[in-house]
C-alpha cells in the first residue's frame, strides 16, 4: 500500500477513534422539562364588574329590563325643574352646553347618564350648587344605585315617585305658562293672585 494511500486511512481511523471517545466522556444529555410554578398569589374574589358582566348586567348603572336607573332619572327631572323654573328652553340649555336638545331630552328622562363634568357644566349655567340636583331623592332611590345594580340587588324598574309638588308635570306646565307671559306686570298680577288663592285655602 502507497505510504500517502497508508497515511490517509490511518488519519480517518484517529479521527473516528477521537469522536467515539469523545462521545462517550460527553453523553448526550436529555431534555428534562420542569414542572409548572405555582402561583403563590392567594385567589382573590372576581371584580363586581366582571361578574356583572359575565351575567348580562350593564355596568353602568342600567337595570337588567333596560329601563334608566332611577338616581339618573331623578338628576333629569332636577334638570328639568330648574330649567323650567329659569324659563329656558331645552334648545337654550343645549346652546349653552354645546349640545342638542334631543340629547338634553335624553339627560332629563335619564336615559343618558350626566357625567361629572357636564353636572359642573349644567350647575353653573342654571345658577346652582352640583349638589342641588342630588336634593329630596328619595331612599328608593338610593337605594337603586349603581353599584347594587351591579351586585344583582336592583334588576327591574321601580316606582321611584315621590310626593313633592315641584317635580310633578302640573307644577312645571304651571310655571311654563307663568314665564311664557312677556309683560312682566301680568306676571306679577298672576303670581299675587295665585298666592291669594292658596292662602284662601
Amino acid at each position: 500500500m502507497p505510504v500517502a494511500t497508508r497515511a490517509s486511512l490511518m488519519t480517518r481511523l484517529l479521527l473516528m477513534f477521537i469522536r467515539h471517545q469523545d462521545g462517550r466522556s460527553h453523553p448526550r444529555k436529555e431534555k428534562t422539562t420542569m414542572p409548572p410554578r405555582k402561583s403563590s398569589k392567594p385567589a382573590t374574589a372576581p371584580e363586581p364588574a366582571k361578574v356583572a358582566k359575565k351575567a348580562g348586567r350593564s355596568t353602568r348603572g342600567r337595570l337588567d329590563d333596560g329601563s334608566a336607573n332611577p338616581i339618573d332619572v331623578h338628576v333629569g327631572a332636577r334638570i328639568r325643574l330648574r330649567r323650567t323654573l329659569l324659563g329656558m328652553s331645552q334648545e337654550k340649555l343645549g346652546e349653552c352646553l354645546g349640545l342638542t336638545f334631543q340629547q338634553v331630552q335624553k339627560y332629563e328622562r335619564g336615559a343618558n347618564r350626566v357625567g361629572a363634568s357636564r353636572l359642573f357644566d349644567l350647575s353653573r349655567v342654571l345658577d346652582v350648587r352640583v349638589g342641588y340636583f342630588f336634593e329630596e331623592i328619595s331612599s328608593t332611590a338610593q337605594a337603586a344605585s349603581p353599584v347594587e345594580v351591579i351586585r344583582g340587588n336592583v334588576t327591574k324598574a321601580i316606582d321611584v315617585a315621590d310626593d313633592n309638588p315641584m317635580t310633578k308635570r302640573e307644577t312645571l306646565e304651571l310655571v311654563r305658562a307663568y314665564f311664557s307671559i312677556s309683560d312682566p306686570k301680568v306676571r306679577d298680577q298672576v303670581l299675587s293672585m295665585a298666592k291669594a288663592l292658596g292662602g284662601a285655602n
